[in-house]
């Protein structure tokens, strides 16, 4: 654990926290030792004031009591230091630790962020951190005193009767084996509670952001399946703990009172035989008692100890993973064609799964507007996140302006593009606020310059208190349509040479994709835009259309030139311009039919 602390705070490289951090620990631990040597001292100083005050003049104790009583007065000193020290380092350790899980976070690919990682990352900015936090202040002193301690009581028995001491370091392995038996009891029963908890807290949060689904379903009186299962997961791994601490403790004090025994026996042998006079062994079976106690209290201690351990492992796994791979160079490309150069790609990494793009090659027009067709599935989405590198490709080479993006630095790439997807998430702020995220310097005249262009300005003059309504968490205040207006303004105001937008008019009404085409339009002037498209009128404008097919490119060109080849863009526009006819009707073939809905098609 310790060793795990050090490593963690040591890794923060030369920054202020991660100085006080190990500064501190450093204190804690040297005073936490002296306190503990201070103790053992002390209570080895009980030997001689026995043998004085039980031998034949009681009054040769008082040297002997005046030694305890420094001894015992260093302890209470040096216990209030090394308590005061480990509070301080457990609000250093919450500091920097927080610090640094932020810190490399910002740095880990965009891939990374899947959706489990909701309850994992929520669990470890909390529990995982306070749990680090709270051990080090509160675990590491009186687990170190509980070696410390009896070390140097066992040492001082030397200085009193060899034969005793012996004894109880032949006894130590016992100790030692039950100890880290009881620990990885505990340990392995954590590891599946920690797992539940983190699935449940993940279903909680999607039981909260779908609460519309849900009560659509009706599903709100009977329960979500799928919450309650989570739930019931943890509470059986929370009671499968308690059954493994339980039996691990219990052996590891079975054992140590069986070593007070042994030592016990040995020392009433020596006493009956003769070679070991009353006092002393009263004196030394006080010395085992003070042995003993430590090593119980670490017993209890340690399961709480491994369960920290465990919260920093999980800790490290995420500070161990790769940042994105940064260059050594710094390169800003002049231009700001896109190229996918013999690209294979799959979730998972190579050979992993079968790949969702297959050596795809491409060329995106620096200036112009480029669609991206395909059915659901064929990797579209893909493309895109391969561009603004939220992964890195398995084979090939995904380019812009002639340099591979892994040459590009993350913070040129990504004032280079501007995204615009499907799913828009705001702030709990201001539209203001949220808008002005894409540049935090633009005064609010180039804001509302923005907000015009996507015709976020109306949306505004419909809310109650106008650019100072909050929008609410995830912007819930606001239709899909709106946020996505609000996402091509940011977009507008970032004013960046490429466009990625992922089928930002999919299921909007009317109004609501009219203005974001026009902003779209906007934004594709004098700009380098790649736009996944399914509406037949994005499809129609595009200066060239690509069409993606089981992972690979199958055809490309304008759309007249794909409509008149025939292919698959044929009967896929085909398909998508029928669907454009289909409505709802009544059907009223019976008495009984009536209120019933019929789909049919518009001649």
């Amino acid at each position: 654990m310790i060793r795990l602390l050090v490593q963690t705070m040591s890794e923060g490289g030369a920054d202020s926290a991660s100085a006080v951090s190990l500064k501190s620990l450093r204190a804690t631990l040297i005073t936490t030792v002296l306190t503990a040597v201070a103790q053992g001292i002390a209570f080895a100083l009980l030997v001689p004031v026995l043998r004085a005050l039980l031998g034949p003049d009681p009054a040769d104790a008082w040297p002997w009591l005046a030694a305890f009583a420094v001894a015992a007065a260093g302890y209470g000193v040096l216990f209030l230091r090394a308590a005061r020290s480990g509070y301080d380092l457990g609000g250093s350790v919450l500091r920097t630790v927080h610090h640094r899980l932020g810190d490399h976070i910002a740095t880990l690919p965009l891939g990374w962020f899947e959706a489990r990682r909701i309850g994992e990352l929520g669990s470890l900015a909390s529990e995982d951190v306070l749990q680090v936090a709270n051990a080090t202040a509160n675990l590491v002193r009186p687990i170190v005193a509980a070696v410390v301690t009896p070390a140097t009581v066992v040492l001082l028995m030397f200085v009193f009767d060899w034969r005793i001491a012996l004894a109880v370091v032949a006894m130590t392995p016992l100790i030692l084996l039950a100890f880290r038996l009881a620990g990885r009891l505990v340990e392995r029963a954590e590891n599946g509670a920690h797992a539940a908890t983190a699935a449940a807290g993940t279903r909680v949060v999607e039981y909260a952001q779908s609460q519309r689904v849900l009560r659509a379903c009706g599903q709100t009186v009977r329960g979500f399946s799928a919450l309650d299962d989570a739930l019931t997961a943890q509470r059986d791994a929370g009671r499968r703990l308690i059954t493994a601490a339980v039996p691990g403790l219990v052996t590891f004090t079975f054992v140590v009172q069986a070593v007070f025994t042994v030592v016990l026996w040995y020392g009433t042998y020596l006493a009956v035989g003769g070679t070991l006079d009353t006092p002393t062994l009263l004196a030394m079976l006080v010395l085992a008692v003070r042995f003993v106690e430590p090593m119980i209290a670490a017993a209890e201690l340690g399961g709480a100890l491994k369960v920290a351990r465990n919260h920093l492992l999980r800790l490290r796994e995420v500070l161990d993973t790769p940042p994105l791979p940064e260059p050594a160079t710094s390169v800003r490309p002049q231009r700001t064609d896109v190229d996918f150069d013999g690209v294979t790609f799959g979730y998972g990494g190579p050979g992993a799964n079968p790949p969702v793009l297959d050596d795809v090659s491409f060329t995106i027009p620096a200036g112009k507007l480029t669609a991206l067709a395909g059915p659901s599935g064929a990797g579209k989405t893909t493309v895109t996140r391969l561009i603004a590198r939220f992964f890195d490709t398995d084979a090939g080479t995904v380019r812009i302006g002639g340099h591979d993006v892994r040459d590009i630095p993350t913070e040129t790439l990504m004032s280079m593009l501007s995204l615009v997807f499907q799913d828009v998430y705001l702030f709990d702020g201001t539209i203001a606020d949220n808008i002005r995220l894409a540049r935090p310097d633009a005064t609010d005249d180039e804001v509302r310059r923005a907000a015009a262009v996507a015709r976020v300005d109306e949306i505004v003059d419909r809310l109650p208190q106008g650019w100072d309504t909050r929008v609410g968490e995830g912007g819930a205040i606001l239709s899909g349509g709106e946020r996505q207006r609000v996402s091509i303004a940011r977009a507008v105001l970032k004013d960046a040479p490429i466009v990625l937008a992922d089928e930002p008019t999919s299921a909007l009404d009317p109004e609501n994709e009219v203005a974001i085409r026009d902003g779209l339009l906007a934004l594709a002037r004098n700009r380098t835009v790649l736009v996944i498209a399914h509406r037949p009128a994005t499809l129609a404008s595009a200066d060239q259309v690509l069409f993606l097919y089981g992972g690979t490119v199958t055809e490309s060109g304008t759309h007249r030139e794909l409509l008149a080849a025939g292919g698959r863009y044929a009967r896929f526009w085909r398909d998508r311009d029928r669907a454009q006819g289909w409505r709802l009707a009544p059907a009223l073939t019976t008495p009984s039919d009536t209120g019933a809905a019929l789909v049919e098609q518009e001649s």
